[in-house]
């Protein structure tokens, strides 16, 4: 039997065939990273806008008592005793309190909230370059072995580009750069 001889290119192949295959298990890995980063930030945006509007509520049954008060206060204002005017009035500060505090929270809320949607469309930025550089490094690997198994010099010359493509993809999903 006579063996086949085998040329250097083919070595080559295995080698470019390896590195993008380790690429691709790490855009794969990272991918899912900033997926789970992304839901999660999701997750916890819709809970800080779940609070923000627990908070408007409240601050609307505040201001709901507080107008009532004031309508009372003024439909019976000369006839009140001065000790429960001076009740309502109280009442009425300390409700205006209430509602300021309320507002001042939800600016915070409402800012946590931006922030945590920020992370997520970051992640989902990162998630997307991975998942394209996955795309082109397993189109690579395909056609590199291919060519390994069909003796195609530029089968393995074009699968080379793919990956390339591929690597730039890995590498933007690290420092976003485009």
């Amino acid at each position: 039997m006579a063996e086949e001889k085998k040329e250097k290119w083919v070595n080559w192949v295995a080698l470019t065939t390896v590195v993008l295959a380790v690429c691709a298990t790490l855009s794969t890995f990272k991918g899912g990273q900033y997926s789970t980063r992304s839901v999660m930030s999701q997750s916890q945006a819709s809970n800080q806008w779940s609070y923000y509007q627990a908070k408007s509520i409240k601050g609307y049954i505040y201001e709901g008592q507080k107008e009532v008060l004031e309508a009372d206060l003024k439909k019976l204002g000369e006839s009140l005793a001065p000790e429960l005017k001076q009740s309502f009035q109280d009442k009425i500060t300390a409700y205006n309190d209430k509602l300021k505090r309320y507002d001042q929270e939800k600016a915070e809320i409402s800012q946590e909230a931006k922030r945590l949607e920020g992370v997520r469309d970051a992640a989902q930025q990162h998630s997307q370059a991975f998942g394209m550089a996955l795309i082109f490094l397993q189109i690579g690997i395909l056609l590199s072995s291919i060519s390994a198994l069909l003796k195609k010099k530029p089968l393995w010359l074009l699968g080379m580009a793919v990956g390339a493509a591929g690597l730039v993809f890995f590498a933007n999903g690290f420092l976003m750069l485009f």
